[in-house]
């Protein structure tokens, strides 16, 4: 609802606070990089479950927490304004300034992408986006409560910062980058489904969308953004994937879907699509947290029923003995 604020974000803040302990442990080493990720996830995990465990019969405090947390881990409104506002430079044709804000969105070489290129890039981030800044939260979050939200973001986070592949991160980053990739396997394939069964709402087909899906999910060299991207070109009937250049490294990927170039209004579809995603991540999440809660109430209800069965039969059995006793 109220997207991020322009200054101040606890997720900065975090960032900041990873980059000092990143300047005091790094190393160009794999052991290195497990130490920096272990402390920099576990701390924030560690003080997630303490508050929580501490708001336990607190429900109001224990709402708050969650609310807050939820809101800071989130980012699917932002995301959706960051397309709008490349839609507005596109249709424009103001190619300067979409180049320019395309650094809000991922982190390629914009000065010779062309309208369907800078389209792409878009709806690629929009597309991988999706799982990391929505869906995998709220997935998380109803897994593992206010510790999974917070652990979720600081691996995400981590990843971000080091798990790119540069001289120096080539191997400090890997634990960064595993522990994302571990993170993100069941959400990004969930973004995946339900993608492509939200197709029709971006004037897609959701058969088409999921057939794509399924045949070019793992195409991709990360094996959670096909997922996500694969069933986003399905759904928009694009061609996604090319060459990408990254500031002097160029990568070539492999195609997903096999329509058309995109263009603006194909932006325009997949922002719409992510918000449908979303809400049904959202809708998922609460319910099976409710359920799991419905079934630790009828767990402790049932194993106070069993003890109050079994001590009224010890109550029942003492009595017996005292008038075998007596007579």
């Amino acid at each position: 609802m109220f997207g991020d604020p322009r200054r101040g974000h606890p997720v900065a803040g975090f960032g900041r606070l990873a980059g000092a302990l990143e300047r005091r442990v790094y190393a160009p080493t794999r052991p290195a990089g497990v130490v920096f990720a272990g402390f920099a996830v576990g701390v924030p995990v560690l003080a997630a479950t303490v508050a929580a465990r501490a708001t336990r019969h607190r429900p109001w405090l224990r709402a708050a927490l969650v609310a807050g947390a939820t809101w800071a881990v989130l980012g699917g409104t932002s995301l959706r304004r960051e397309g709008a506002t490349m839609v507005g430079a596109l249709e424009a044709g103001d190619l300067p300034a979409a180049r320019s804000r395309l650094s809000h969105l991922c982190g390629r070489d914009p000065s010779t992408l062309d309208e369907p290129e800078l389209a792409r890039a878009t709806i690629e981030s929009v597309a991988e986006n999706t799982s990391d800044a929505v869906v995998a939260p709220l997935f998380w979050g109803a897994v593992a409560g206010l510790p999974g939200l917070v652990g979720y973001r600081a691996a995400n986070t981590l990843d971000a910062m080091v798990g790119h592949h540069s001289p120096r991160y080539a191997h400090f980053g890997t634990a960064a980058a595993r522990l994302d990739d571990a993170a993100n396997l069941v959400p990004s394939r969930l973004t995946g489904l339900l993608t492509g069964l939200a197709a029709p709402l971006a004037g897609g087909r959701a058969g088409e969308a999921l057939r794509v899906w399924r045949r070019d999910g793992m195409r991709h060299p990360s094996p959670n953004a096909g997922q996500c991207e694969a069933a986003m070109a399905g759904a928009l009937g694009v061609r996604l994937g090319g060459r990408n250049v990254y500031f002097g490294r160029s990568e070539v990927r492999p195609h997903l879907g096999h329509g058309r170039r995109p263009g603006a209004d194909d932006i325009r579809r997949a922002t719409r699509l992510s918000a449908a995603v979303g809400l049904a991540a959202a809708v998922l999440a609460v319910v099976w947290r409710a359920a799991r809660a419905g079934g630790a109430a009828r767990a402790g209800g049932a194993a106070r029923a069993g003890g109050a069965a079994r001590a009224g039969g010890a109550c029942l059995a003492r009595r017996a003995g005292r008038a075998r006793r007596s007579r």
